[in-house]
């Protein structure tokens, strides 16, 4: 296997190709950026893609898009028949269409499951002019036709000393009776002290919080 730095600073060696990556392990990323595009579809599983403030349930039967520059990693969970299926995009025409330029997860239909799965006949660098590249760019012109309608489930999180304990606790404790009284009760803190925490670090509300934490526990739970 690739030692995981080669790998990462090999995606963005030729600007102009299209970065093809099929396997069924799991790489344990660092916070890091490309210069290209990328599109995540997990066979089997389900992935988180973390960025520096909050994290992303990828469920089964979607896909994540990653514009260039963004600070992110994955987190893949895997079954013994996952396969995480990556394609590294060219960015010089990405100002032709806003998709391309923000972060979302989209349900992947028919046509572009069978497209992603049959890249898998590439490997690596495929540059332009090579057999496949017009294949490979046709999947990333039809992505902001296809994928109109993002999936907006993100967790936020963070690093502050006083909220990242609360926060590992509610995690382990999702499944029970959980009020803002009770966990302040938990930490020491008073009621309307931990609700200006999430207020002001979080941007939601506490009770914001564990319903969505709850929502990507279900996802996670389902699949």
């Amino acid at each position: 296997m690739q030692p995981l730095a080669g790998y990462l600073s090999e995606i963005d060696v030729h600007p102009q190709s299209i970065y093809v990556l099929h396997e069924k392990v799991e790489r344990k990323f660092s916070m890091h950026k490309h210069d290209k595009g990328q599109l995540t579809y997990v066979e089997g599983g389900i992935a988180f893609c973390n960025m520096p403030d909050r994290s992303y349930v990828v469920p089964a039967r979607h896909y994540i898009w990653v514009p260039k520059d963004q600070q992110h990693y994955m987190q893949i969970r895997h079954s013994k028949s996952t396969t995480t299926r990556n394609l590294y995009f060219y960015s010089h025409d990405d100002h032709l269409h806003p998709f391309y330029n923000r972060l979302g997860i989209y349900p992947v239909n028919e046509l572009l499951q069978q497209m992603i799965a049959y890249s898998a006949r590439w490997k690596c660098h495929v540059l332009p002019g090579e057999p496949g590249f017009s294949f490979l760019s046709a999947i990333k012109d039809i992505l902001p036709e296809i994928s109109i309608a993002a999936l907006p489930v993100a967790l936020p999180t963070t690093q502050h000393e006083r909220l990242r304990p609360v926060l590992q606790y509610i995690a382990q404790h999702f499944d029970q009776q959980l009020t803002l009284e009770s966990i302040s009760h938990e930490f020491d803190l008073s009621p309307r002290t931990l609700s200006r925490l999430f207020t002001n670090t979080l941007n939601m509300s506490f009770v914001q919080y564990l319903k969505t934490l709850r929502v990507v526990k279900g996802i996670e739970m389902i699949l």
